[in-house]
């Protein structure tokens, strides 16, 4: 069978490598650099299983720039193309998705699709009929970023957006390239599955939001956050994980799918989702002015990254503090390897660890690790359990 991947980032590299187990996969994507790599068996992201089965695994997988090469024979298209929020139309961007929705009733009009890129409820819906005849359908991913092999590998659940027997041979496929065979699986209409995933995913940022609630209250009443979070976490219905306070939600997933939640709701009545999304921008409101509490003159951000063990820095909380405190007028001083420039949003950038922790008056870490435990008094963090 051949299957073709759009987009080689966590969610779509993670499928290629999984059904390539099995299958002749050819992964699509418009960056050469990125193609070069998979073909060289190195992995574009970080993720230490997709690294290791790129390098050693016996895997049918080639990657290419050409949508011909990926589409034409395909019985099957994986759509992970990125969908970033648009905060203009308070809606996701699925340009990209459309566009390969194109290609592929150009290059293989018999294939069927399954979109692996997060959407807005509907969407699936609204492709059918702008694609008469498709076969389209909904699959939606629970991946940790910078684990999307591992949890791909071990799946929680796995849910299809369809009754079909194109969507049960597709549950199929992602069964037989797992590790854990008895994963749950659920096929349900494709409008039902868009939902599940933006409120699987708004539960997480809730979750999050509550503990960060939490420290901020304990911070400002001078109580041990640490102390309080294991009692509540005493109640099995609550239990100890998933309860590490931070500087907010970040990365790709949870600010962008609890606002697209949220513009779904419209007319409906709630205050919980407004909530959720409003208690991150005050959380990085008081971790900001909490930091100003201490009258640095420069504050060193330590990485800008999202969390440990992973390369992205999109829509990191850490990054919001940063502005908060730039808009106030702080020097900001950035210690993040990764980047090649200088500066980094209108802030110096060094990968001189002594310097910056030299030039530094209070070091910021959303994240602590062997490094950031290192800076001694001047370290400022919210983590508490060095996970999560």
């Amino acid at each position: 069978m051949k299957i073709a991947i759009a987009g080689t980032g966590y969610v779509g590299l993670s499928n290629a490598v999984i059904l390539a187990q099995h299958h002749d996969v050819v992964a699509l994507d418009i960056d050469p650099a990125k193609v070069e790599l998979i073909n060289s068996g190195t992995s574009p992201i970080v993720d230490p299983e997709i690294s290791d089965f790129l390098a050693n695994a016996d895997l049918s997988l080639r990657a290419t720039t050409d949508p011909a090469q990926a589409y034409e024979g395909a019985d099957f298209v994986v759509i992970a193309t990125p969908t970033d929020y648009d905060t203009e139309s308070n809606f996701f961007d699925t340009s990209t998705v459309e566009k390969v929705l194109v290609d592929v009733q150009a290059h293989a009009p018999d294939a069927t699709v399954i979109i692996k890129s997060t959407i807005p409820v509907g969407f699936t819906e609204r492709m059918r009929t702008t694609h008469p005849g498709a076969d389209i359908i909904f699959s939606p991913e629970f991946l940790r970023e910078g684990r999307a092999l591992y949890d791909n590998l071990h799946p929680s659940r796995i849910i299809v957006g369809d009754t079909t027997d194109s969507a049960r041979a597709f549950a199929d496929l992602l069964l037989e390239g797992a590790i854990d065979k008895d994963a749950p699986v659920l096929l349900v209409g494709s409008t039902e599955a868009e939902a599940i995933k933006l409120f699987a995913n708004t539960y997480l940022a809730m979750r999050v939001a509550y503990f960060n609630e939490l420290d901020t209250y304990a911070a400002t009443r001078g109580l041990d956050t640490k102390q309080i979070i294991e009692g509540v976490g005493l109640d099995p219905r609550i239990g100890d994980h998933y309860n590490n306070p931070s500087f907010g939600y970040g990365g790709y997933c949870l600010p962008k799918d609890t606002r697209q939640l949220l513009a779904n709701y419209g007319d409906v009545p709630q205050t919980l989702i407004t909530a959720i999304v409003d208690a991150n921008t005050t959380r990085m409101d008081f971790i900001a002015a909490d930091i100003e509490t201490r009258k640095p003159a420069t504050v060193g951000i330590y990485r800008l990254i999202m969390k440990a063990g992973s390369d992205n820095f999109r829509a990191s909380s850490i990054q919001g503090v940063m502005s908060r405190l730039q808009a106030r007028g702080t020097d900001i001083l950035i210690y993040e390897p990764t980047l090649a420039q200088d500066t980094f949003q209108g802030a110096r950038v060094t990968r001189d660890l002594e310097e910056f922790t030299i030039q530094a008056d209070v070091i910021i870490a959303n994240r602590l690790d062997g490094t950031a435990r290192s800076f001694g008094d001047k370290l400022y963090t919210r983590d508490l359990y060095g996970r999560d």
